[in-house]
């Protein structure tokens, strides 16, 4: 990939021979990435950039959720790519997803999909509406959880999500359970 004009200072070549490497953190997050966050980022940048999926596997405690946010604040800034990007978690994490998003990257606009049947109908209708134009979205990431992935899988996949982010994600490591069938890309 070739450096973007003016991003010289920001960017350089992998040392690998090819493809981006960020030299500093992207602008719009917030506060100080640590160097091994930064590289994080750097390997997820790579993913991106060669089509594959990754897992971030560090303990407990060392940045995941930041370095998840960074790669989408990346798309952004130097890509060009607003989302809408999905983020599954588990119920008990869904608030501290939405916080660390508000804190970490405020300029990407995360939406909280999650409630009672009712609820869900109507955030579908109004907030995520499905079939909108890219550019009339008032939101770049929806932040649920696995049940309502699962509950509202035909309202999701009217949506060409560019980024999926799954927070605990041996929950995909059955094949056969609904949840991953549910995050599972058809072939073409």
């Amino acid at each position: 990939m070739s450096e973007k004009e003016g991003d010289s200072e920001l960017m350089g070549q992998d040392g690998d021979g090819g493809g981006t490497r960020l030299l500093v953190q992207p602008t719009s997050i917030q506060g100080k990435m640590r160097a091994y966050q930064l590289e994080g980022l750097n390997w997820l940048i790579r993913n991106h950039e060669n089509g594959i999926n990754g897992i971030l596997a560090d303990e407990m405690g060392l940045g995941k959720t930041l370095q998840s946010i960074s790669i989408l604040a990346y798309l952004r800034e130097f890509e060009g790519i607003n989302g809408p990007h999905l983020i599954l978690v588990p119920k008990s994490t869904i608030a501290n997803w939405m916080k660390e998003l508000k804190n970490w990257c405020p300029a990407l606009r995360g939406v909280c999909f999650h409630g009672t049947r009712d609820q869900r109908a109507s955030f579908i209708d109004d907030v995520l509406r499905p079939g909108q134009a890219d550019a009339d979205r008032d939101w770049d990431v929806c932040v649920t959880t696995y049940e309502t992935a699962n509950n509202e899988r035909n309202a999701l996949q009217k949506f060409a999500f560019k980024y999926l982010i799954i927070d605990e994600a041996h929950r995909i490591k059955n094949e056969n359970a609904r949840f991953s069938k549910t995050v599972k890309v058809p072939s073409p």
